[in-house]
């Protein structure tokens, strides 16, 4: 006897799910409103499969004429060279990374970055010097290398998937050269450059104008990567080449050559750039060096020879935020504090924040039965590396010592005691907002994936239903939001045991 229960499941809106990129057991599903799915090898990368080399080249060159060393100018916390080395190392495909540069600057954050540094000559560093020429080489300086992924800095929402499929079209499809593309939907007409002229069209027929649900649109560059066999290279890049294109969606083609509105660009990152391979947790807990981080390390003396330092009254109010949202904030003293213990205990008032040493940190975790990456600290000293290495979130104020050893997650624009603490407490607060939407879109994908169709049927009332199989029960949906648009959240479904 069949066993009948009707039960509310949620189904998935298509048209929140539309152009979503979902990752599973080597599976990459662009819901770009084609379904498109491909399968990307696991192995691709592994040395043991003698795969020929791939190079990850980033060029970067010190005389940048729109803004001045903009390659490590930081962006969303970030230097923007660091963005695209951070997708290259976490990809599973490439064998090396490297940063092409002419500037001493550059080079100590690429190393930073984790990347290796080849310093171009100079005459392939000049205003006229093209990106071929640069990468020709860069070939001949390093032979073993036989793919080059040319990589653009200003590129910054790249992720390591993107690597992969672009280079997959080269290792098993025999493409000899493949360069990022994106879709628009923009009619074009021709210049008028002299009087009496007329524009003409050159997509469309002005009296027929297409909807954009009719019109697959065009491909063009959007200047993410450009991926060559050394061959190809060496022959000059001929147009008889096998060339091929790796479609990306509109949300990650930020160029910041066009998007010169550098807030703008920022909030885009935060919403669509990658931000590495680290397990996303919600932090709990942020501690903060109270020199050198709440304060600029300066002490004044009265003439009765009081001691009193400076606090902003924005980073109190980055310390309040984050309070009201459940987060506790600790202020760490330095091993060798200058500050005195007084000082540190009307601060501890002022700012309604325990003060600890580092060497109770271990003791603390243990205490509060919370794991290091629930943690976010602030620090700006060397002695500060091992901890900021061991946290899920870090942040140094800018120019601070230690950032010449480690690469923070997050480097502040303001300076210490002048709003950097409020400046890295709103950003805790956008990656805890950014997990909790990261997790609501996997819920959704994941009730995607469990319906997989298996046939339509349409009742007597004429209304299409989609008979899906949800955890080895057969499932009749009622409304099929892929047949009407997806309007509700929710529908009444009978589920049925085979």
């Amino acid at each position: 006897m069949k066993r009948k229960r009707c039960a509310q499941v949620p189904v998935p809106d298509t048209r929140r799910l539309r152009n979503r990129i979902r990752i599973s057991n080597g599976y990459v599903a662009d819901l770009n409103g084609r379904h498109q799915l491909s399968w990307v090898n696991p192995g691709v990368g592994d040395p043991s499969t003698k795969q020929p080399h791939r190079a990850a080249l980033i060029l970067a060159r010190g005389g940048s004429k729109g803004i001045p060393l903009k390659n490590i100018k930081v962006l969303a916390g970030v230097p923007l060279i660091g963005w695209v080395v951070r997708a290259a190392l976490d990809s599973d495909v490439i064998d090396s990374v490297w940063v092409s540069t002419d500037h001493d600057e550059i080079e100590q954050v690429a190393r930073t970055c984790g990347a290796k540094v080849h310093r171009r000559t100079p005459e392939v560093s000049k205003d006229s010097s093209s990106s071929l020429e640069t990468i020709k080489e860069f070939i001949q300086h390093r032979p073993e290398v036989d793919i080059v992924c040319h990589i653009q800095a200003t590129s910054p929402c790249l992720h390591p998937f993107h690597i992969t499929g672009a280079l997959q079209k080269i290792t098993e499809q025999g493409y000899d050269c493949v360069f990022s593309v994106v879709r628009r939907h923009n009619f074009r007409w021709t210049e008028v450059k002299k009087e009496g002229e007329r524009t003409k069209p050159l997509n469309i027929k002005p009296g027929y104008r297409p909807r954009r649900q009719d019109w697959p649109g065009e491909l063009y560059e959007n200047g993410s990567f450009y991926f060559y066999t050394k061959e190809a290279v060496e022959k000059g890049l001929p147009e008889e080449l096998k060339w091929g294109y790796y479609e990306m969606l509109p949300e990650y083609s930020v160029d910041i050559d066009v998007d010169i509105d550098w807030p703008v660009a920022e909030q885009r990152i935060l919403r669509f750039g990658y931000f590495g391979e680290k397990k996303k947790t919600d932090i709990r807990l942020f501690l903060c060096s109270v020199s050198g981080c709440l304060t600029n390390g300066q002490i004044h003396v009265s003439v009765s020879g009081e001691q009193f330092v400076g606090i902003n009254s924005r980073d109190l109010a980055g310390i309040r935020i984050l309070q009201r949202e459940d987060i506790e904030v600790i202020l760490i003293s330095n091993v060798n504090e200058t500050v005195s213990k007084d000082l540190l205990e009307t601060i501890s008032k002022q700012t309604g924040c325990h003060v600890m040493e580092k060497k109770d940190l271990e003791c603390l975790m243990k205490v509060k039965n919370m794991q290091k990456d629930e943690v976010a600290f602030m620090g700006a000293e060397c002695e500060d590396v091992e901890i900021m290495t061991q946290v899920g979130l870090n942040a140094v104020p800018p120019d601070a010592p230690v950032s010449r050893l480690i690469a923070a997650n997050f480097t502040c624009q303001r300076p210490a005691g002048h709003g950097a603490v409020f400046e890295f407490a709103q950003y805790i607060l956008q990656m805890k907002k950014k997990t909790q939407v990261a997790d609501e879109h996997e819920d959704i994908n994941n009730i995607h994936a469990a319906f997989t169709p298996t046939a339509f049927q349409v009742s007597k009332s004429r209304q299409p239903r989609l008979v899906c199989r949800l955890n080895g029960l057969k499932v009749r949906q009622r409304q099929n939001p892929l047949l009407v648009g997806g309007a509700s959240a929710n529908a009444v479904v009978c589920l049925q045991d085979e």
